[in-house]
């Protein structure tokens, strides 16, 4: 199985960017995903997660109300639409997921797989 990220770039403050998170060689859809990010100096931290439902995301705080993550079941896909991005927003931004990965509330159980990451740079 392979993960792979794209849509990362440098834009400027108040940009919007989309990053996808396309799985390859899995013969059935995962039920849950998530996207991390890794500023220069920090740990990996949680971004957002969905699970399986419609309305089954979380959100880390920092991030609630300006991106929004979803998903394309038929091609085992996911997308985090990044809007009113700012300068602190500036990491590199991983996709996770696998068959264990789950959300039950706010609990993300991570998945098996992770991408290589995409970097995301804004500017002010």
């Amino acid at each position: 199985v392979q993960v792979v990220e794209t849509g990362g770039g440098l834009v400027q403050a108040g940009a919007s960017l989309r990053l996808s998170c396309v799985v390859s060689g899995s013969t059935s859809a995962f039920n849950a995903a998530a996207w991390y990010r890794q500023a220069p100096g920090k740990q990996r931290q949680p971004v957002a997660a969905v699970g399986s439902g419609d309305n089954n995301t979380n959100y880390a705080g920092p991030v609630s109300g300006r991106f929004t993550i979803s998903r394309d079941n038929d091609r085992n896909t996911w997308f985090l639409q990044m809007d009113s991005l700012q300068p602190e927003d500036t990491a590199v931004y991983y996709c996770n997921t696998g068959p264990s990965a789950g959300l039950w509330g706010t609990a993300y159980v991570e998945g098996e797989y992770w991408g290589q990451g995409t970097q995301v740079t804004v500017s002010s």
